[in-house]
């Protein structure tokens, strides 16, 4: 087996720690399926190995690879054998807290456009122009999807405070 050189294994190596709760929780948002997530994670930095192109600042690449795992995830999900698929009972959710886990799947029930900037503006703190760039969408449409996600979200918890936020 050849050995990759030293600054390719380290900057993976990097990429692997720094990135990987980000890659997990994305997956789990989109497919559900533990065993869907472990092959969208490992095609996601295969491909980030395979990249020729550097990238600009760790911005550029967290942004690469938010980028190819939602393409990676959705193109699970429009495959044949995965629309044969049913039930998604005793989820594995990313987190600890019970409270978190409950939203969760309220932000899981959204339709993806919904769903993508809830997750990308509270989860991953960015912003509506970093937001409209990376899902190649006009600023005021990520706007508006932003407005209508929390409207939904409202509805969905019932349009009262709760003790915890998004």
């Amino acid at each position: 087996m050849a050995q990759l050189p030293i600054d390719i294994n380290e900057n993976i190596s990097a990429a692997l720690t720094q990135y990987s709760g980000l890659v997990r929780r994305i997956c789990f948002i989109y497919l559900h399926n533990s065993a869907d997530v472990d092959d969208v994670f490992q095609e996601v930095f295969l491909k980030l190995l395979q990249n020729n192109s550097r990238f600009e600042s760790a911005e550029h690449e967290k942004a690469w690879l938010i980028r190819v795992t939602i393409n990676k995830c959705k193109d699970i999900l429009k495959s044949f054998w995965r629309k044969k698929m049913v039930s998604i009972e005793g989820i594995e959710m990313p987190f600890e807290d019970q409270a978190e886990n409950e939203l969760l799947q309220v932000v899981l029930s959204l339709p993806d456009k919904y769903k993508d900037v809830i997750y990308l503006f509270y989860y991953e703190e960015y912003t509506v122009p970093e937001m409209a760039q990376l899902l190649n969408k006009k600023v005021n449409t990520i706007y508006s999807h932003l407005h209508r996600a929390r409207e939904l979200l409202k509805q969905k918890l019932g349009g009262k405070e709760h003790d915890y936020t998004l």
